[in-house]
């Protein structure tokens, strides 16, 4: 297993990590899981407050196989659980419960969208908290995990002093969310980036379309298309960690394998040739062109258009629930929200477009998809609940 380096702390991290999601329902079956990726050298295993079962299953095996000190934990804390300063120790001291441990080595506030979730927080206390934690050394890295536009990501890098962050980044998402810009801001501050989405939920794996397929199949380096992804993604210097979900042996044994011999700015100018051809062929497949360029920011309106365009692209590779769930974390969960239906075509985004999109009509198509009736109504009661 190949390791990198967190300069903020020398914590040599796996460049595999664990992502520990979807654990197989039976117990055994997860303890031989995280044993065998323990034994070649995943070091790193992310988990959550609100991934139900994980932080139980993952602290009681390491607890029960005496592996707590061999392995650096990840959770989160889902910033809209907490509504007092109370909460914060209420839900940390049940998460150190269930992780059979007495501190997290990488603590996560979750799902940060916008600057306004962390000033709520801040004016609960939870500076002092932290400060409080890490000095007791419960928590020995605080950073956050990220959903939504690449303008707001540079702004949560700025707002407080974090020890690392978690963006979705691939191949496809290169300039999407946080995206390629963010990914070179973050490690610019000396923040470790994990990375989360490598194979965009099983997209780049099992289902790309014929065009992207026939790329790799002629390629004179023979490699399954998740093989490529994760190299992909393994190549960035920037990247510290790349975490999948892995509820198999065989698909433990295949990440590992890469892992351990990827070096990063290891692809030569042929495998990334390769790579951007499959993504032109995947390209071509989705409802809109946007390559998430962001020329035609800032909107006047305030819409996220990079943003909807991708959400909108979604419905095209995942389905429409699944889109219209990202659609809701990077649109919806910030303090002024960014719908597709904000667009009135001005058309002047129109104009600063290297792809020549129709941006408002496409716009208002991915309203109609992602905003079905119900939408506006639950998300006012979403942004309540979330103390927007």
């Amino acid at each position: 297993m190949k390791y990198r380096l967190n300069t903020k702390n020398g914590d040599e991290l796996s460049a595999l990590g664990f992502g520990c999601l979807r654990f197989p329902k039976d117990h055994k079956e997860s303890e031989q899981l995280i044993l065998q990726a323990i034994e070649m050298g995943v070091n790193y295993f992310d988990t959550a407050y609100i991934y139900r079962g994980s932080e139980r299953t993952l602290g009681k095996i390491l607890a029960d196989n005496n592996k707590r000190g061999e392995v650096k934990i990840a959770t989160k804390i889902l910033p809209a659980l907490i509504k007092g300063r109370d909460d914060l120790d209420k839900y940390f001291n049940k998460q150190l419960e269930r992780l059979h441990s007495d501190y997290v080595d990488y603590y996560f506030i979750h799902v940060m969208t916008d600057t306004a979730i962390w000033e709520r927080l801040v004016g609960l206390g939870i500076v002092e908290w932290i400060e409080t934690k890490k000095r007791e050394g419960k928590i020995k890295n605080i950073g956050f995990s990220y959903h939504g536009g690449r303008d707001e990501f540079i702004k949560i890098c700025d707002v407080y002093p974090w020890e690392f962050c978690m963006i979705y980044y691939n191949y496809l998402d290169e300039f999407n969310e946080a995206g390629k810009h963010g990914l070179e801001y973050a490690a610019s501050k000396g923040m470790p980036v994990m990375i989360m989405g490598p194979l965009k939920g099983g997209i780049l794996s099992n289902k790309l379309p014929k065009a992207s397929l026939d790329v790799f199949e002629q390629a004179d380096v023979k490699r399954t298309p998740s093989d490529w992804a994760l190299r992909w993604v393994l190549n960035h210097p920037q990247v510290t960690c790349v975490l999948s979900g892995m509820s198999s042996l065989e698909m433990l044994e295949g990440n590992a394998a890469i892992a351990s011999e990827m070096e990063s700015g290891s692809l030569d100018t042929s495998e990334l040739t390769i790579i951007h051809e499959a993504r032109e062929a995947l390209m071509r497949t989705l409802k809109v062109p946007c390559t998430g360029c962001n020329y035609c920011m800032p909107c006047p309106r305030g819409v996220d258009i990079p943003a909807c365009l991708t959400c909108y692209n979604e419905t095209a590779l995942s389905g429409r629930k699944i889109a219209t769930r990202e659609y809701i974390k990077q649109t919806a969960l910030k303090a002024d929200p960014t719908f597709a239906s904000k667009c009135n075509k001005c058309r002047k985004c129109e104009k600063e477009c290297p792809q020549g999109i129709k941006i408002g009509d496409e716009l208002e198509r991915a309203a109609k998809e992602l905003e079905p009736f119900w939408f506006k109504p639950v998300m006012a009661v979403t942004r309540r609940f979330m103390r927007f």
